[in-house]
């Protein structure tokens, strides 16, 4: 298993996936095979890096999960290329969570305390990027896939609309902006001077890929944290369904 660091990528390009989720997994993988390389591999290493997870105390349930969903992808994959010779995955469950803890939305004050936070935030291009992301979450309700996948020609600012590739969607829809919205895209798209092709790109040392999900949690999650608010970026999505119900 060591060996499959060197291909990780050409195992993930094989899945009919989207670039932003083949890249998530890419990312992720690497805790998986770091665990098998220093404990070797056999049919129970699946079950064992379950039980390495369930003791880590820095990760979420919802952290974990998503590890253990990689590592389940990865190495279905390889059994399917004949790589291995028996589905090592059979019969390990996912992390149980409450859904009490995936009900919890973010409450009126919450939003309001992060919106005075980012408007006396010193105007530079990335606190512009956290303002725009936020206006997308909260007033909006998109999910962070469906961020990601925006492009500088699915927003047009005159008529207020945004057309967005949706979760399990092959088109895209229209979306009405709220002005607040309107004013942060168009600060945004100011700062960052983008004129075209990818919405959010990431400000690191790959300028021009396509921003991450796991960007927008980091940077997001940070700003929770900050302010004392124990939620997850998830909780806009609810937060939003809530204002509109």
């Amino acid at each position: 298993i060591s060996e499959q660091s060197e291909y990780t990528e050409t195992i993930f390009d094989g899945l009919d996936i989207s670039e932003t989720t083949r890249k998530e997994y890419s990312a992720r993988i690497g805790l998986f095979l770091s665990y098998v390389h220093t404990r070797g591999f056999n049919q129970q290493s699946y079950l064992y890096f379950k039980r390495y997870l369930q003791g880590r105390t820095d990760y979420s349930v919802a952290t974990k999960n998503k590890y253990l969903a990689t590592a389940r992808v990865f190495l279905r994959e390889l059994t399917r290329r004949g790589k291995l010779p028996f589905d090592v995955t059979h019969s390990v469950k996912q992390f149980r969570q409450s859904k009490r803890h995936r009900r919890e939305g973010l409450s009126d004050k919450e939003i309001h305390l992060l919106g005075v936070k980012l408007k006396y935030l010193p105007d530079t291009p990335r606190n512009s990027r956290l303002r725009a992301l936020f206006s997308l979450l909260a007033f909006q309700g998109l999910r962070q896939i469906e961020i990601v996948r925006l492009d500088v020609e699915d927003v047009d600012l005159a008529q207020k609309i945004a057309y967005v590739h949706g979760k399990g969607e092959d088109d895209k829809e229209p979306i009405y902006l709220a002005p607040a919205t309107v004013k942060a895209l168009k600060e945004y798209l100011k700062a960052h001077k983008l004129t075209d092709g990818t919405l959010f790109r990431s400000m690191g040392n790959r300028k021009a890929e396509r921003l991450s999900t796991m960007t927008i949690k980091r940077e997001i999650g940070e700003l929770l944290t900050e302010l004392g608010i124990e939620k997850t970026v998830h909780g806009f999505r609810h937060f939003y369904v809530t204002e509109l119900l």
